[in-house]
């Protein structure tokens, strides 16, 4: 999308636009780009094949079956887990950058918000966690996530990074964090919360 910086109209991407959009214009322009994604997606019915026609702002329906389809949304989890006076940050192998963030991953079919949690930080470094609580949620269309934070305790065992998915991380105090990831990331929120004293 186009941007104005520095006087000058500049290409950046969604995530970036965020530091010159602010938050309410940023999630328009982030609706408008997760609509944008479901109809190049649904251009035809999953049912019967035919080409889907718009139906409303939000949907599109088939005209030879009537199938009307809206976008779907994939619920992920993201989870800052505490010991003492320190947070597990972690390096996945996707990230384009040397950033640490939080243990995150997808909600399976069958299973609750909280189950997530629990498998997908076992999952990811073999560790238990206690005491999960809500933190705050976030629509982030990349391309039609809605992320869900949450803090937890540190319940036991050795960090072990067993599916392949992180590349490192570790134990880290509020005094000397390592690189983050950027706003408006709902990742990069619930850790400034934390290195603020506030969870």
């Amino acid at each position: 999308m186009k941007v104005v910086v520095d006087g000058e109209e500049r290409e950046v991407g969604l995530r970036e636009a965020w530091k010159y959009l602010g938050d309410e214009r940023w999630k328009v322009e982030a609706r408008r780009a997760e609509l944008d994604y479901f109809f190049r997606t649904h251009r035809f019915c999953g049912s019967c094949g035919a080409e889907m026609c718009q139906a409303s702002e939000i949907s599109v329906k088939c005209p030879v079956c009537d199938r009307e389809d809206f976008p779907s949304l994939s619920p992920a989890i993201l989870v800052l887990v505490k010991r003492g006076d320190e947070a597990l940050l972690v390096h996945a192998r996707n990230f384009s950058r040397s950033v640490y963030a939080l243990v995150a991953g997808f909600v399976e079919t069958g299973e609750n918000l909280e189950e997530c949690v629990r498998r997908e930080v076992k999952e990811e470094t073999s560790l238990d966690v206690k005491n999960i609580r809500y933190f705050a949620s976030q629509s982030w269309p990349f391309p039609s996530q809605l992320m869900v934070a949450f803090t937890a305790d540190y319940a036991g065992g050795e960090i072990r990074f067993a599916d392949g998915e992180l590349t490192s991380g570790g134990w880290f105090q509020r005094e000397n964090p390592p690189e983050l990831p950027t706003l408006p990331s709902l990742s990069r929120r619930l850790i400034d919360s934390w290195l603020r004293g506030e969870v």
